[in-house]
């Protein structure tokens, strides 16, 4: 029983959901799910939680991603992707690699960004891809998202290959969509590789023949990352014997639980006792007063990180 996560380098032609199956099937779990979703034609890191690390995926910091993408000027479709229907076909030839670097800094930082109507957001409970597919737009607001950095890897007109670290909630497909209206020519993707989500990256991510041709066992050996590695970013704080006893009751611990450090200032903290992780809690300063006190966010069932 594994309780952490795994980062597959997701092959082209699949659902997230498909590669979370065959994990299942493998490992023998069936507490399994991934941390955000790849398009099917997409490729790159896909975090999965096992067991336990299911329950730290909503205090998982990925809130930059970074992706590999080629778009392909001159057409429009509906998906802003390569598997979508050809909605506009429009010249390209005056697109100049001088005009793509002039347009970039207006792309970079913050920017408003329409979701697009193949996406999983809901409108009254109800995706808007499935909207799509009936062939209904509906209005979607602009959205803020922050792109961190924006360049160009390669120019083969029509054809462009950009690096993108943005914030979550960026559509990649309506960046390239929207660089391409703004040259005047329409664009959408042909290719997109994710090579990082916050702290997961390709470093430790395996292929789905990497799992067919070994053991479950050495998988877990090589690119297990325990809770705590994944949760490393938060401060960490020990929990004496009292202290771990009252978390394993669902009771906040006071500081005198503490067998190190003390309550920061605010934030999310991860408690831990003898190495392992019992809790996430959050420090709480009511009506503002210097006292603080933690509030349980989550407990997590007695793990062992993998020896």
């Amino acid at each position: 029983m594994l309780d952490g996560f795994l980062v597959v380098d997701k092959p082209p032609g699949i659902t997230s959901h498909h590669v979370v199956a065959i994990l299942r099937r493998t490992f023998g779990q069936k507490k399994i799910g991934h941390t955000g979703t790849l398009d099917p034609f997409a490729t790159g890191v896909l975090p999965v939680a096992l067991g336990e690390g299911t329950k730290a995926i909503p205090f998982l910091d990925e809130s930059v991603k970074e992706y590999r993408a080629t778009m392909r000027l001159g057409i429009s479709t509906d998906t802003q992707d390569l598997e979508g229907e050809v909605l506009q076909e429009r010249e390209w030839s005056h697109v100049t690699p001088a005009m793509v670097d002039d347009l970039l800094p207006s792309f970079r930082g913050e920017i408003m960004q329409v979701p697009p109507m193949f996406s999983a957001l809901k409108r009254d409970g109800v995706p808007l891809y499935r909207l799509a597919r009936r062939g209904e737009t509906v209005e979607r607001e602009a959205r803020r998202v922050v792109i961190h950095s924006l360049s160009i890897d390669r120019v083969q007109l029509p054809e462009l290959t950009f690096t993108v670290r943005c914030s979550r909630g960026t559509y990649v497909r309506t960046l390239a969509h929207d660089l391409g209206e703004a040259l005047g020519c329409g664009a959408h993707l042909l290719q997109l590789r994710r090579t990082a989500s916050g702290s997961f990256t390709l470093a430790n991510a395996f292929t789905l023949e990497h799992l067919a041709a070994a053991s479950p066992g050495e998988i877990a050996a090589r690119h297990f990352i325990p809770i705590r590695e994944a949760l490393s970013h938060l401060p960490e704080l020990e929990l004496g014997d009292r202290g771990y006893a009252r978390v394993r009751n669902g009771m906040a611990p006071g500081e005198d639980d503490l067998e190190s450090g003390v309550f920061p200032p605010a934030g999310q903290v991860v408690l831990c006792y003898r190495g392992v992780i019992a809790a996430v809690a959050e420090v709480v300063a009511p009506d503002g007063r210097q006292e603080r006190h933690l509030r349980i966010c989550r407990g997590f069932n007695q793990v062992y990180p993998l020896h």
